[in-house]
């Protein structure tokens, strides 16, 4: 008997990472990618699977998750993003979906991806209203120090220091494309675009801007760590709760 007819369907999704232990489906674990192919599944009434522009680690939130997956007719985006939203708990969410090309791919074909890191500086930010979103810091940070480190990243790089684990068939260079730390209700954010990260890279990279900020290391370290400086290492790694997945992109993508 022939298969049915399908359609593939992008989704835009969102998660507080808080309760998963991270995106990929694991043996005994709760996660994203598992909690969506149950009820996709259970909408579609047969297997379902859902393919993602990324992974996030355990306690990593998005606002810009990219999936997708291949539904039978005649499911449309649209009746799947109400019925999805539906049925999923609270912590995920579909912003979006609408159909896609069958060959789409939404690993291997998002050429830029931003991610924001949150910081909180109010004396209320370790509220439990607010910490399980951003890093909670009882101290002043140098504006001037934060812009000067994340302006040294800018480019193209080996971020090998920053990687928790190495990637030796990509290598460990990519391509930032902006870094940018900015004021937020709650305290500061940095906003980061580039080609691709490697493992735990953004957490590195807020960690070590934050000691630099602080006056705990020298602004040099930056560009001795992208160096590969034997005798240097990063500071410890900022806190899952503070990373958002913000923004994936596509070459078809409609401009703003």
């Amino acid at each position: 008997m022939d298969a049915p007819e399908t359609i593939r369907i992008r989704l835009t999704v969102h998660y507080d990472g808080a309760a998963f232990h991270g995106w990929q489906v694991q043996p005994d674990h709760r996660t994203v990618q598992g909690d969506l192919e149950a009820a996709l599944s259970r909408l579609a009434d047969r297997p379902c699977t859902v393919t993602g522009s990324g992974r996030t680690d355990t306690g990593v939130h998005a606002t810009g998750q990219v999936a997708t997956v291949d539904m039978p007719l005649p499911w449309t985006g649209d009746k799947l993003r109400r019925s999805l939203n539906a049925v999923l708990s609270g912590d995920v969410w579909i912003e979006s979906a609408h159909a896609t090309r069958a060959d789409f791919h939404p690993r291997f074909d998002a050429v830029r991806r931003t991610y924001r890191y949150e910081v909180g500086l109010r004396p209320d930010a370790p509220s439990p209203f607010h910490r399980r979103w951003c890093w909670p810091l009882d101290d002043r940070l140098d504006p001037v120090l934060l812009k000067a480190a994340a302006d040294c990243v800018v480019g193209e790089h080996s971020f090998e220091a920053f990687a928790k684990s190495g990637q030796p068939e990509r290598g460990y260079r990519c391509r930032i494309a902006s870094a940018e730390w900015s004021e937020t209700p709650l305290g500061v954010r940095l906003t980061i675009t580039a080609d691709r990260y490697l493992h735990h890279m953004v957490r590195y990279l807020v960690g070590t801007m934050v000691d630099i900020s602080r006056g705990r290391r020298s602004l040099d370290d930056m560009a001795r760590l992208l160096g590969n400086d034997p005798d240097l290492t990063t500071s410890p790694p900022a806190p899952a709760e503070g990373l958002f997945l913000d923004r994936v992109e596509y070459p078809d993508d409609p401009t703003d």
